[in-house]
């Protein structure tokens, strides 16, 4: 019988875990894709700390190419400060990019009969 496939017209994962979660005396009855919301909230938090980060070097860097008073060396540092967190920035507004919008692509793919999936939600 197969795993996965609804074809033989047995049991899905989600209710063959359900079934396991009941016989083992949990609660099934809750919402399955709670843990799809704490995961992305988790991911926001986190890609959020980590641009403040970066503008906040940013920010440092202008600080300290600004008050290097023709110090070479100085300068040196704060281009290299300022180079390197304008990359980091768009690193992650790339990653933010990806988890906003190809992380529901996949979860919806994967469950097409949920109404938060419909075309115009893209």
């Amino acid at each position: 019988m197969p795993l996965v496939s609804k074809a033989a017209g047995g049991p899905t994962v989600i209710q063959k875990l359900q079934s396991a979660g009941g016989g083992a005396g949990y609660s099934t009855a809750g919402n399955g894709d709670a843990i799809f919301a704490y995961v992305g909230l988790i991911i926001n938090v986190a890609l959020s700390l980590l641009g403040l980060i970066f503008l906040t070097l940013i920010i440092y860097g202008g600080y300290v190419w600004m008050t290097t008073g023709g110090d070479e060396s100085k300068v040196e540092k704060a281009k290299q400060t300022f180079g390197r967190a304008v990359i980091g920035l768009v690193i992650v507004i790339c990653a933010y990019a990806i988890a906003h919008f190809a992380v529901p692509a996949i979860y919806c793919a994967g469950n097409p009969g949920v109404p938060a999936c419909s075309v115009a939600s893209f």
